[in-house]
């Protein structure tokens, strides 16, 4: 299992989706899951959430629903089927934002006990000003949540996703030490970025 970490406009799915297309060239199949994309409850989720009024508490435990869901039906039997399973986040992002927002780190490390650890995992990071600007140029607009309104607001967007990005950061470089991924400059290219990547996993591989 090998797991890409970052916010929105980090060029996460970008690598994902370069990953998946060269180990399916490799004769190694493969699987996709991510946020949100749990049978159960991620449409409950995406409406939950668009109403911009979930507490941390219950935004975590809505998350970690999903997650669960998708560990049993998906992440495991895919495993067991002898598959490799690229994730578009997992739960280092889920544990830095509800750690953001106030929730006990204690807590937050025992309701992911659970989770399988992975082979591989990944953090894109890119600073927030650059992250805004990505976001503008695909979206031209940020969100609500990747902005952490819910904590800063009445700030300006702009003013309060700086804010709530630069406390991720320092919140996965926590993560890091703890959990000893991989952090990768998301500032470059695309192709140096996938460059970087696959030579690790290649080393990964190797010694496998």
């Amino acid at each position: 299992m090998i797991v890409i970490e970052g916010s929105d406009g980090s060029g996460r799915s970008t690598q994902i989706s370069l990953l998946a297309d060269w180990f399916e060239k490799n004769g190694l199949p493969t699987v996709v899951v991510g946020l949100k994309r749990s049978d159960l409850v991620s449409q409950e989720l995406e409406t939950a959430m668009s109403g911009n009024t979930l507490g941390p508490i219950t935004m975590g435990l809505f998350y970690a629903t999903d997650f669960c869901d998708q560990l049993e039906h998906k992440i495991i039997p895919a495993l067991r089927a002898g598959f490799i399973v690229l994730a578009d986040r997992y739960i280092y992002t889920l544990m830095a934002r509800d750690i953001v927002r106030g929730v006990p780190e204690e807590w937050v490390t025992d309701l992911y006990g659970f989770a399988l650890v992975p082979d591989a995992v990944f953090y894109l990071r890119v600073s927030p000003e650059n992250l805004a600007l990505r976001n503008f140029k695909k979206n031209g607009r940020l969100d609500y949540w990747e902005s952490g309104m819910d904590l800063f607001f009445p700030d300006s967007m702009y003013k309060c996703f700086l804010r709530y990005q630069k406390k991720l950061l320092r919140v996965f470089q926590q993560l890091h030490q703890r959990y000893n991924f991989f952090i990768i400059d998301g500032n470059r290219s695309i192709m140096e970025i996938n460059q970087e990547i696959k030579g690790k996993l290649n080393a990964f591989l190797s010694d496998s």
